[in-house]
C-alpha cells in the first residue's frame, strides 16, 4: 500500500476512533454560577456570593469579564482506577480552535482556596483523586483577538459595556473515565506518522514506518478497542525503538511558557495567565520528574508572589528541586531599543536581585526571545550583570537576510562578547512535533562545528504551558531513527554542551538589527514620552536624594524609588513600550507614568530643598552629566543669563532671519529653515533645500499594523510646505516663527525658535492628529558628505552606513537614535537631537552640482489601526534641534538640554556636585545609595567617545574604601581597589561601563 493510502487510513482511524476512545465513560456534574460584576475579585471574595444554577449549553461572559462556578459531584462507584485507567474533570469552555492563549480559560481552586491548575483549549482537564469532588473554577472571558489578523481593528481592546453579549458556551464539564493506553498509541501514532511525513519519500525508514502503522492498523479493531490497543501498540515499537544515527542532531528540549505581559490583554489579565500557567507547570512537574521548565520573568513571579502564595510556595520548592528553573535574569522581557541606559541594566540589576532574594539563585542567561531588535549595549550589560550567554528568537524573522550562525560570540560596541545563541526551530511555542523537529535540523547552520540546539516547549500567552503529550513527544524521539536526539534538560545543560563543543565560535559584531517591527519605534507616542520622562525623572531623583542624604542626613526614599523602577520596567516591556499593545494597556501607561512623574517630582523637590535650603536665590539644578548651561554636571549653581537678545528681522521676500552671533538661520515665509550657518559662516543646508519640512506618507504595512513600517511607505507623500498662518516675534529674548499647517483632519503648529547663546535651532511640532494609517515624518536635508551616520545608543554610539551598498545595509532603512543622531565628513558635523523620537532614517544623495546632501528624516507619529484602532490620535507635543558644527560630545549636550535635564529653582545657597568626573567623555550615568540597604554610595559612569580615556574621578564622600563591582554592586573579583580618599584616577577602554562602591 503506498504511503499517501496509509495516511489517509491513519488519519480515518484516528479522528473517528482513537481521539475519542480515551473516554470510556462519563459522568455529569452539578454546576453552580456567580458573575463578577465588573474586574476580577480574589477568592475569598467570590466564594462568599450567591451562585445559582448553571447548565452545560448555558452562555457566559462578555468580553472582559469573569465568571465563577462551583462544581460538585460524585465519582461513579463502578469506576475503576488501575494503573491504565484515571478520572478527570474536563471541560470545553467554548474554546474556538484558535491558538491557546486568545480566548478564554480558566483556573482552579480547592474549596480552601489553593490553586489545583489552570483549565486551556490544549490543557482542559483536572485530575480527580477522591471520589467525591468540590472545586471551584475562576472562567476569564478573554475575547478572541487573534494576532494572526495583523492590521483588522477591533473594538475588544477597551474594557466592555456591561450589556455586551456573551462571548462563551459552556460546551462540556463533566467528570470522565480516562483509558491511558489509548492516549499512548495516539502518541506513538503521531510522533510515527510525522517523523515519515518529513523523512524523504524514497527513504527506506520512512517506507518501514508505513509499513508498521499498516500491520497496525490491520491489528486494531475500532469495534473493539479496549481489547486490540496492547496488540497494536506492540507492532509499533519495533518502529519506536530503532535507534538515532551517531551524527543525528541533538536538541535539548526545556518547557517553557512565553508570557507576555500584556498585550492582547491588560495587565491585570497577565497575572492571572502566570496564575494559570505556572500552576499547570508545577502539576505537570510533580508527574514527570525529568521535565525542566524555564522562567523568565521576575515580575511574574513576585505577581504569584502577592496573589497566589500557595502556588508561590510550590514554585519554590520545584525551584529547590532543579526542575522550576529561573533564567533570563531580568524584570520583565524588555524592549533593547527604546528604554535608556540606566534602565536597560536596571532591568538586569532588579530582576536578577529579586531572584536571589526570593530563591538564592543566580541566574545565568539573558533570555530575549521576541523582542524587536538587540542594542549594541547589551554584551557588555550582560556579561556585569555576571550572566553567561543570550538567547534570542526573534532574529529569524528576517525580512531580508538570515543570521549566518545559530550559535556565536555576540560582541558589544565595548568589545566585550557572550555566547549567543538563536534557537534553529525558529519558535519559542514548540510542540516538540516531529515536523519542528525536522525543521530545527534542516534550519541549523552550524553542523561543520556544533551538534546541539535549544528548543523552548510549550503553549504561551496563557495557553498553560508544556503538557502531557509534548512529554511524551520528547520521550518517543529522544533516540529515534531518522529523527534529532530529543534530550529534556535546562538551558545551562545546552550553553554547557555547544561551548565545549566549539571553542572558536564565530562572531557577530554590533547590534542585531531586527529587518521587521520597525514602527515599534514610532507608534504610541505618548507611552513613549512618558517612558522618557519617567527615566529622567528617576536619574533626577536618586542624584539629588543621594546627594541630600549624604549632605544633609535627609532620609533616602529606598521603597519608593524601587516601586517606580519596578513599574517602569514594567512598562518596558516588548510589547509595551513599543507601541503594539491593545488600548487598554497603553491607557494604562499613560496613567502609570503620569502617577510616577508626580510622586518622582515630590522626591526631587524635596531633596533639592534639603540641600539648597529656603531661599530667593534664583538657581539651576543641572542632573544631566555634561555641563549644561554654564552648570557643571551634577551640581546647583547661580543663574547667569546675560546672553543678549536674538536678533529677528524681517527679510524682503517675507522671510526672516534669526541670529543670536552663535548661529544665524533663515527662515521662508511658510516657516522652513532655508539657511542655517554656524559661527564659522558654514552653511549646512544644501541649495534650494529646506529643513524641518514635514511630510506624510501612507502607511500601510503588508502585514502587522503597529509593528511595521515597510519600505514602500517611501513612493508617495503629502509635504506640508505651505503655512495657513506665519507669525514671527520675539519671546523671552528669543526668535520664534511660529508657522499654522493642516491636512487630512489634522492640524499643525511648527515653531522654529532661536534663543539666545544657543548653538542649535530648535523646531517644535504640536500637532492635533486625526489621520489613520498616515505616517509624519519630518526632514533635515544636509550639505554634508556621511558615510556613516552615528546613533546614540544605551552607555555609547552605533555607526551605521548611510549607503545600501549590501542587502544588509539597504534593510536599515529605519533606525533607531536614542537623543540625537549625528552625520559628519572628516572635521564637521551635524547634529540633531529629540526629546522623545526613536526612528530615524539617513539618506545620502548626488545633487546636480556635485555636492553631496545627507537627509535625516525623522519619524513623528504613525497611526495603525490594530492592536489600537485610535493608537495616536489626539494632539502631541515633540521638539527637535538641530546643532551644526557639532562634534558627538556637542550631540550629546543637546540631547540632554531638550531632555530636561537642567531645572530652575529657588534657594539660599548652591551646592557642589557629589560625583565629579574631569573628563567630560567619561560620564557619569547614575549616582544613588546602594540596593542592599546601606548608605554605601553607588556611582556608575561610562565612556562615552568610543576611545580609551583617563580621568580624575572626585567623590565629595567620606569613603572608607572604593572598589569596582558587578552592575548588582558585588565587588568584582580582580577588580579596581581604592584606599580611603576622594579621588581615583581611572583608564577606561571604549564605551566601558563601570560602577564603583563607597564604603562609607
Amino acid at each position: 500500500m503506498s504511503a499517501a493510502s496509509v495516511q489517509d487510513r491513519v488519519a480515518r482511524f484516528v479522528g473517528e476512533t482513537l481521539r475519542d476512545a480515551s473516554v470510556i465513560a462519563t459522568a455529569p456534574v452539578q454546576i453552580e454560577a456567580w458573575a463578577a460584576p465588573a474586574e476580577p475579585v480574589p477568592f475569598a471574595d467570590a466564594v462568599g456570593r450567591p451562585f445559582a444554577t448553571f447548565a452545560v449549553g448555558e452562555r457566559w461572559g462578555r468580553p472582559w469579564s469573569t465568571l465563577w462556578l462551583r462544581v460538585r459531584g460524585q465519582v461513579p462507584p463502578d469506576w475503576e482506577r488501575d494503573a491504565h485507567r484515571r478520572v478527570e474533570l474536563v471541560a470545553d469552555l467554548g474554546f474556538n480552535g484558535l491558538a491557546p492563549g486568545f480566548q478564554a480559560e480558566g483556573l482552579a481552586f480547592r474549596p480552601d482556596g489553593t490553586v489545583i491548575k489552570g483549565i486551556s483549549p490544549r490543557n482542559a482537564w483536572l485530575p480527580v483523586d477522591d471520589d467525591v469532588i468540590d472545586v471551584y473554577l475562576e472562567l476569564a472571558a478573554n475575547p478572541t483577538i487573534p494576532p494572526e489578523s495583523h492590521w483588522q481593528t477591533t473594538a475588544l481592546g477597551e474594557p466592555s459595556d456591561v450589556d455586551a453579549p456573551s462571548l462563551y458556551r459552556l460546551e462540556r464539564l463533566e467528570l470522565a473515565l480516562v483509558d491511558a493506553r489509548a492516549e499512548e498509541l495516539l502518541r506513538d501514532i503521531e510522533v510515527l506518522g510525522g517523523l515519515a511525513a518529513e523523512l524523504p519519500s524514497t527513504s527506506p525508514r520512512a517506507a518501514r514506518i508505513w509499513s508498521a502503522l499498516d500491520l497496525m492498523l490491520d491489528a486494531v479493531d475500532p469495534d473493539d478497542l479496549p481489547a486490540s490497543i496492547d496488540r497494536a501498540r506492540q507492532l509499533l515499537t519495533p518502529a519506536l525503538s530503532s535507534q538515532a544515527a551517531a551524527s543525528a542532531h541533538r536538541i535539548v528540549a526545556v518547557g517553557h511558557a512565553h508570557i507576555d505581559s500584556a498585550w492582547l490583554w491588560p495587565v491585570r489579565e497577565t497575572v492571572r495567565k502566570c496564575a494559570r500557567t505556572f500552576s499547570n507547570v508545577v502539576d505537570l512537574l510533580e508527574r514527570h520528574s525529568d521535565l525542566r521548565f524555564a522562567c523568565s520573568s521576575a515580575q511574574q513571579l513576585a505577581w504569584i508572589e502577592e496573589r497566589y502564595p500557595d502556588l508561590f510556595s510550590r514554585i519554590r520548592q520545584k525551584v529547590a528541586d532543579g526542575q522550576f528553573l529561573l533564567v533570563g535574569g531580568q524584570w520583565v522581557e524588555p524592549d533593547t531599543n527604546l528604554p535608556g541606559a540606566e534602565a536597560t541594566a536596571r532591568q538586569l540589576i532588579v530582576g536578577k536581585r529579586w531572584f536571589l532574594e526570593k530563591f538564592g539563585v543566580e541566574t545565568t542567561e539573558v533570555w530575549l526571545p521576541d523582542t524587536f531588535g538587540y542594542s549594541a549595549a547589551l554584551p557588555q550589560l550582560v556579561r556585569l550583570s555576571g550572566s553567561d550567554w543570550f538567547m534570542t528568537q526573534k532574529i529569524s524573522w528576517n525580512q531580508t537576510n538570515r543570521m549566518p550562525h545559530h550559535s556565536f560570540w555576540w560582541e558589544g560596541i565595548d568589545g566585550t562578547r557572550v555566547f549567543t545563541h538563536f534557537p534553529p526551530i525558529e519558535t519559542y511555542n514548540a510542540e516538540l512535533s516531529p515536523s519542528e523537529l525536522a525543521h530545527a535540523e534542516r534550519t541549523y547552520l552550524d553542523h561543520g562545528t556544533g551538534t546541539v540546539s535549544l528548543a523552548p516547549f510549550g503553549w504561551g500567552d496563557g495557553g498553560g504551558g508544556p503538557t502531557r503529550e509534548m512529554v511524551a513527544a520528547a520521550r518517543r524521539q529522544a533516540d529515534l531513527e531518522g529523527s534529532p536526539r530529543v534530550d529534556l534538560g535546562t538551558p545551562r545543560e545546552f550553553y554547557e554542551r555547544a561551548a565545549t563543543e566549539n571553542t572558536d565560535l564565530p562572531v557577530w559584531s554590533g547590534e542585531m538589527y531586527l529587518e521587521l517591527h520597525r514602527g515599534t519605534l514610532t507608534s504610541q507616542l505618548r507611552t513613549k514620552q512618558g517612558n522618557r520622562r519617567v527615566e529622567r525623572m528617576l536619574h533626577e531623583a536618586e542624584l539629588w536624594a543621594a546627594t541630600a542624604a549624604v549632605r544633609t542626613g535627609l532620609r533616602y526614599p529606598r521603597e519608593a524609588l524601587a516601586r517606580a523602577w519596578e513599574r517602569t520596567l514594567l512598562l518596558q516591556f516588548h510589547d509595551i513600550l513599543p507601541g503594539s499593545s491593545i488600548a487598554w494597556v497603553h491607557r494604562e501607561a499613560e496613567a502609570d507614568h503620569s502617577r510616577l512623574q508626580r510622586e518622582l517630582e515630590d522626591i526631587v523637590q524635596t531633596s533639592l530643598l534639603a540641600l539648597t535650603g529656603e531661599g530667593d536665590l534664583a538657581l539651576t539644578a543641572n542632573s544631566a552629566p555634561l555641563a549644561l548651561h554654564g552648570v557643571p554636571a551634577g551640581a546647583v549653581a547661580t543663574t547667569a543669563d546675560h546672553d543678549e537678545p536674538t536678533l529677528l528681522r524681517a527679510m524682503p521676500d517675507r522671510g526672516w532671519v534669526l541670529d543670536n552671533g552663535v548661529i544665524r538661520a533663515e527662515v521662508d515665509a511658510a516657516g522652513l529653515v532655508r539657511s542655517l550657518r554656524d559661527a564659522s559662516g558654514r552653511e549646512v543646508i544644501p541649495p534650494g533645500e529646506r529643513a524641518g519640512r514635514l511630510r506624510i506618507h501612507p502607511d500601510r504595512p503588508d502585514k502587522w499594523d503597529a509593528w511595521d513600517i515597510d519600505r514602500h511607505y517611501q513612493a508617495r507623500a503629502v509635504d506640508l510646505d505651505e503655512a495657513g498662518e506665519v507669525v514671527a516675534s520675539v519671546v523671552g529674548g528669543a526668535a520664534v516663527i511660529r508657522a499654522t499647517r493642516s491636512a487630512g483632519s489634522s492640524t499643525f503648529v511648527q515653531t522654529v525658535t532661536l534663543r539666545p547663546g544657543s548653538a542649535a535651532l530648535d523646531i517644535a511640532v504640536d500637532v492635533d492628529w486625526q489621520e489613520r494609517h498616515r505616517l509624519l515624518r519630518m526632514y533635515v536635508p544636509l550639505d554634508v558628505h556621511a558615510d556613516r551616520s552615528t546613533s546614540e545608543i544605551q552607555f555609547g554610539h552605533v555607526e551605521r552606513p548611510t549607503h545600501a551598498n549590501t542587502s544588509w545595509d539597504a534593510a536599515r532603512f529605519e533606525i533607531v537614535a536614542q537623543r540625537w543622531i549625528h552625520v559628519g565628513e572628516a572635521g564637521y558635523g551635524v547634529a540633531i537631537a529629540n526629546d522623545s523620537t526613536y526612528g530615524h532614517s539617513v539618506q545620502r544623495d548626488t545633487r546636480p552640482d556635485g555636492g553631496t546632501t545627507t537627509t535625516i528624516g525623522l519619524s513623528v507619529l504613525r497611526a495603525p489601526s490594530f492592536p489600537d484602532p485610535d493608537a495616536d490620535r489626539g494632539t502631541h507635543e515633540v521638539a527637535f534641534a538641530i546643532r551644526p558644527g557639532a562634534d558627538l560630545r556637542d550631540a550629546a549636550e543637546q540631547g540632554h538640554r531638550l531632555d530636561r535635564g537642567v531645572r530652575r529653582i529657588h534657594g539660599a545657597h548652591p551646592v557642589d556636585p557629589l560625583v565629579r568626573s574631569s573628563d567630560p567623555d567619561v560620564r557619569v550615568e547614575t549616582v544613588k545609595l546602594a540596593e542592599d540597604g546601606s548608605d554605601d554610595v553607588i556611582v556608575r559612569l561610562y565612556e562615552a567617545s568610543g576611545g580609551r580615556r583617563t580621568t580624575s574621578l572626585h567623590l565629595d564622600v567620606p569613603c572608607a574604601r572604593i572598589a569596582e563591582t558587578d552592575l548588582l554592586e558585588r565587588e568584582i573579583s580582580g577588580g579596581r581597589v581604592f584606599a580611603a580618599g576622594d579621588e581615583v584616577v581611572l583608564t577606561l577602554r571604549p564605551f566601558e561601563i563601570i560602577t564603583l562602591r563607597c564604603t562609607r
